[in-house]
């Protein structure tokens, strides 16, 4: 059982992840973790493999460098960038009747089509936002993560690379299981100075991915995955359950009692 505490607004809340691991998997040795992009993806040439986070190559030859701590090199180890895979210039406008619109902000200039920029990017419901006045935006990216063996992603922003023009807001963080519970992943944005665009460049991190083993100290190994029947199959069976019902984590269990053994099958290049 993995507990997650959080508190906000004077209360406290715990939320408990507690799966039974569905697999075979000894506990020993390395934990294969796949990553695929669906083929019916749309121009799926635009969306980069993810790539090992590695500062640490840089300036090692000092015996007490920071490229050489354990602990910086542990953490990194787990670590991998998922880039953006479009030119993103939006802006934000309030009109008088109270309505709220996003608008392309790149002009004939940008790289992107308006409509396909429209097609990648929505902005939440009001009535889901944290704040009236700070917008939330949503990237929909088809990534998804898979594991045979007990395994929690947690999605971060990409702290370690310098901007130099800021982004307007924060980005959301998430953690789950993906043994049980592997999905695509969403790129969330809390907009708080509207008065700037958001401006992300293709090629750009956009969030990093990390992962979590049990026991913590086994090393990751990332492969493309291959989609499956066995794993396309439970995809479909945990799909769109968050339009559905609520607190989706409750399902998990559930999902687990029917998962195959494996969905992890690395895929082959011609």
């Amino acid at each position: 059982m993995i507990a997650d505490e959080r508190t906000t607004g004077g209360w406290d809340v715990q939320i408990n992840i507690s799966v039974e691991d569905p697999t075979d998997d000894d506990g020993r040795g390395s934990v294969t973790v796949g990553w695929f992009v669906p083929k019916s993806t749309e121009a799926k040439v635009i969306y980069e493999s993810p790539k090992r986070v590695r500062t640490t190559e840089q300036s090692a030859s000092h015996a007490k460098s920071v490229s050489r701590c354990p602990a910086v090199l542990n953490f990194q180890s787990r670590l991998f960038e998922i880039k953006c895979p479009v030119d993103i210039a939006v802006s934000f406008t309030r009109h008088e009747d109270g309505t709220a619109e996003l608008h392309a902000a790149g002009g004939p200039h940008s790289s992107i089509r308006r409509g396909k920029l429209a097609q990648l990017i929505r902005m939440a419901n009001e009535a889901e936002w944290r704040h009236p006045d700070r917008p939330i935006l949503q990237l929909a990216l088809p990534y998804i993560f898979v594991a045979d063996a007990p395994v929690l992603i947690n999605q971060l922003a990409p702290f370690l690379y310098y901007r130099e023009d800021a982004l307007p807001g924060t980005m959301f963080a998430g953690r789950f299981p993906i043994h049980v519970w592997p999905r695509p992943i969403m790129w969330s944005f809390e907009w708080h100075d509207t008065q700037k665009p958001l401006v992300i460049k293709r090629g750009d991190p956009l969030f990093y991915v990390q992962f979590e083993t049990m026991p913590q100290e086994r090393p990751v190994q990332l492969v493309e995955a291959e989609l499956t029947t066995e794993l396309q199959e439970y995809l479909d069976l945990i799909s769109g359950t968050v339009d559905y019902v609520s607190r989706t984590f409750s399902l998990m269990q559930a999902a687990a009692d029917q998962r195959p053994s494996q969905l992890v099958v690395q895929k082959r290049r011609k």
